[in-house]
């Protein structure tokens, strides 16, 4: 049975969740979005990340979890350049073992205008 998560971030016009959750397993995704007005943020890759991540935690508190329960993220950035920024960003939230297993991809570009990274993450929760 897939359960909805209701994570109180502005929600989307298009058909899709921030969090779904099938038994003890959580799948989130994030972008640089003001959980409140739904506007991307504005400022370098830094803001938008902490934004993402942000989210994240949002999603992972609304399903009863944390950051230490995600085991597998994936970041698409627009640009390759913003990586030292974007990890910089992500050694703030994930300072203890076990990291969850990461990618992190380069693409064309991201849907909303202005998006320089997305996040999707998978959980396990207790």
């Amino acid at each position: 049975m897939i359960e909805r998560i209701e994570t109180g971030i502005a929600p989307s016009s298009a058909p899709i969740n921030d969090a779904v959750r099938a038994g003890k397993h959580l799948w989130l995704v994030a972008i640089a979005e003001d959980p409140v007005s739904g506007e991307i943020v504005e400022g370098g890759i830094e803001a938008q990340a902490r934004r993402c991540i942000q989210n994240l935690e949002i999603g992972l508190k609304a399903a009863g979890g944390t950051l230490a329960n995600l085991v597998m993220v994936q970041i698409f950035l627009t640009d390759s350049a913003d990586a030292a920024g974007m990890n910089a960003v992500y050694r703030e939230y994930f300072t203890q073992q076990p990291f969850p297993v990461r990618a992190t991809v380069v693409v064309k570009e991201l849907l909303a205008a202005g998006l320089k990274i997305e996040i999707t993450a998978t959980a396990v929760l207790d």
